[in-house]
C-alpha cells in the first residue's frame, strides 16, 4: 500500500541573508491534517523558513514539495492558488479599511466597476459561525481588539479556502482567554482536515495542541519528535542547547523606601466617557517586584502611558524619589524612570534606524555620545553596542550596524531591555516584557529583572501571563475596569483567586491597598 504524500515538504532549505545563514539546510514535512508546531529561539530561523513556503523569500538552495509534486513560490499569490496561507506575527492589515474589506483584499469580486460585498459577506458570515471566528464584518481594524484583529486574518486565509495554514506566533499578542479561544480554533481547522503549521516557543501550548515538533537552532534543524513522547524541558534543551530553568529563581524580597508613590491618579478613556484609569493610588518601594495583573483592556495600557508620559492624567500625582514628575515632559522624565514599553515596534523602537542608534536613544545627548560641538560619537556609539551586545545577547546579522527592522521581534525586544536595563534606574516600569520571547530569552529576562530588584531598583511590571505574574513577581495589585481591586500576595494566594480578582467577581477595598510592605 502506498504511503499518503506529505501535504508540504521543504527539503534542504537554505536562506542566506548579508553576515547571516538564516537557515542552513533544513527539511520539514508536514502531514495531512495534522499541526505541526516549529519550535525555536528567537532569530533561530523559524519565520524566515516559513516566509520561504509563503513566497516571500526565495532560498538559495533546496526545494518545495505540494502533495509529492514540486512547486515553485515566487510570492504570495502563488501560496495562495496553491492553498497556502500565512497568519503573520506582525498583522497584514489595513487599518482604515473594514474587517469585510481586509478579508476580501486581492480576491474582490467587481462588477462593472463596482465591489460587490453582498456574496463575500455571506461566505464570511458562514465561516466565522462554522469555526467560531466571531468579528464584526464592518468593525474598522484600528477599533478591535488585537485577538478580533487575529481573527479577521484566520478569516482572510478561510476565505481564500486554504488548506496549509501557517501561524507565525499566534499567541504572542493575545490575552490567556484569547489564547484558549485559539486553540480551539485550531482543533476546529484541524477536524475539518486543515494543515496547520504553528511556530512558537511557549512550550505549554506546543504540549497542548501539536501532534508533532520540529526544532530549530541558531538556523539549522535539530529534530523532529511526537509530542505525546517528549517533555517541556526535553523540548527546552533541544531548543536552547542546555538544560534552561523554567522556574524563576529569585530570594524574597527586601522592600526599602517608597521609590513611586501614586496617589488619585486618573486618566481619561479615548474609547468611551469612562475615566481609563479611576482614582488608583499604589505605592512600589525598592528592591521589590510589583505586578499590575488584569484581563487587557482594563486600564493598565492607560496607566503605564499616565506614568511614563504618553499621556496626561486628568488628576492625581506621580512621585517618584519624592520628586512630582507629573507633568514633566518625556525627556526630563526619563531621567526618574526606565520603560519597557507593551509595543515595541510602535514605542520602542525606531525600525530603520541601526540597532547602535537604538541602544542610546536614552542617551545619545550625553557628553559620552556627543561632542560638544553636536556631533555624535560614532566610535564610543558602536564600543557601547558592541558591550550591549554581548551582555544581553541580542542576535543581528550584520551586529551593530542591522537595520532594526531586519531583526527577529524577540531580539528586538532583547535590545529595549538592554538599552532600559543599562540606565541602572530606581524605577523601572516592564510591560509585557517578555512577550514573544523563547525559554532561554525568558529565563535571562526574568533574571535582570530580579537581578534589577535586588541593587534595589523599584520594578512595576504588566503582564497578562499569569504563570509570570505568580513567579516573578513579589506583590500583585489587580486591576478591573480602571480601578485596583485586589493586592495578593504570589506565595499564597492561587491563580483562581488571582482569576476572580481579574473577572472583577471579588474586591478588596482596603485602606492599605497598594502602600506595600
Amino acid at each position: 500500500m502506498q504511503e499518503e504524500p506529505y501535504a508540504i515538504e521543504m527539503l534542504n532549505i537554505t536562506k542566506r541573508f548579508p553576515g547571516i545563514i538564516a537557515n542552513d539546510n533544513i527539511t520539514l514535512q508536514l502531514r495531512k491534517g495534522e499541526i505541526h508546531a516549529l519550535l525555536g529561539e528567537n532569530g533561530a530561523g523559524k519565520s524566515t523558513l516559513m516566509s520561504v513556503l509563503f513566497g516571500l523569500y526565495q532560498p538559495e538552495e533546496g526545494i518545495i514539495r505540494k502533495d509529492g509534486k514540486e512547486v515553485k513560490i515566487n510570492n504570495p499569490n502563488d501560496a495562495n492558488a496553491l492553498g497556502i496561507g500565512m497568519v503573520h506575527q506582525h498583522f497584514k492589515l489595513v487599518q482604515c479599511f473594514t474587517v469585510l474589506d481586509n478579508i476580501i483584499l486581492g480576491v474582490e469580486d467587481v462588477k462593472n466597476g463596482f465591489l460587490q460585498k453582498s456574496a463575500a459577506r455571506r461566505k464570511v458570515q458562514a465561516l466565522s459561525e462554522k469555526y467560531g471566528l466571531f468579528v464584526d464584518p464592518d468593525a474598522k481594524i484600528s477599533d478591535i481588539t488585537v485577538g478580533m484583529q487575529q481573527r479577521t486574518e484566520i478569516l482572510k486565509m478561510l476565505y481564500r479556502d486554504n488548506e496549509i495554514l501557517i501561524f507565525d506566533e499566534p499567541t504572542a499578542v493575545l490575552t490567556p482567554q484569547e489564547i484558549e479561544e485559539l486553540m480551539q480554533i485550531m482543533r476546529n481547522l484541524k477536524n475539518e482536515g486543515k494543515s496547520i503549521l504553528f511556530i512558537s516557543h511557549k512550550l505549554n501550548e506546543i504540549m497542548e495542541i501539536a501532534d508533532r515538533v520540529s526544532v530549530l537552532r541558531k538556523g539549522k534543524y535539530i529534530g523532529t519528535v511526537n509530542v505525546k513522547d517528549t517533555t517541556e524541558q526535553e523540548m527546552s534543551r533541544m531548543m536552547v542547547g542546555r538544560d534552561v530553568q523554567l522556574q524563576v529563581q529569585k530570594e524574597d524580597a527586601k522592600p526599602g523606601d517608597v521609590v513611586l508613590d501614586v496617589q488619585g491618579l486618573t486618566v481619561a478613556s479615548k474609547a468611551h466617557k469612562k475615566n481609563a484609569v479611576n482614582n488608583v493610588s499604589f505605592q512600589v518601594r525598592a528592591g521589590e517586584i510589583v505586578c499590575i495583573a488584569g484581563i487587557d483592556g482594563n486600564g493598565q495600557t492607560e496607566l503605564v502611558y499616565g506614568l511614563s508620559g504618553l499621556e496626561n492624567p486628568t488628576a492625581g500625582s506621580i512621585k517618584v524619589c519624592g520628586t512630582d514628575i507629573t507633568h514633566l515632559p518625556i525627556r526630563q522624565r526619563s531621567d526618574y524612570l526606565a520603560h519597557i514599553p507593551e509595543d515595541r515596534q510602535k514605542h520602542g523602537l525606531v525600525l530603520d534606524y541601526s540597532l547602535e542608534y537604538n541602544l542610546v536613544l536614552q542617551r545619545y545627548y550625553e557628553p559620552e555620545f556627543t561632542s560638544k560641538a553636536g556631533f555624535l560619537k560614532r566610535k564610543e556609539i558602536r564600543a557601547y553596542a558592541n558591550r550591549l551586545i554581548q551582555a544581553y545577547d541580542i542576535r543581528s546579522g550584520q551586529g551593530p550596524i542591522t537595520i532594526t527592522r531586519s531583526m527577529s521581534g524577540g531580539n528586538q525586544q532583547k535590545a529595549i531591555i538592554a538599552r532600559e536595563l543599562d540606565l541602572n534606574p530606581k524605577f523601572l516600569i516592564a510591560v509585557q516584557p517578555t512577550r514573544g520571547l523563547d525559554v532561554g530569552a525568558i529565563e535571562h529576562i526574568h533574571s535582570q529583572l530580579v537581578a534589577a530588584r535586588d541593587k534595589g531598583c523599584a520594578v512595576l511590571l504588566v503582564s497578562l501571563e499569569l504563570s509570570e505574574v505568580m513567579t516573578v513577581s513579589d506583590r500583585i495589585l489587580v486591576m478591573y475596569e480602571g480601578e485596583i481591586v485586589g493586592e495578593l500576595n504570589p506565595n499564597t494566594a492561587t491563580t483562581e483567586e488571582l482569576g476572580l480578582y481579574m473577572a472583577g467577581a471579588r474586591k478588596d477595598r482596603s485602606s492599605s491597598l497598594g502602600k506595600g510592605a
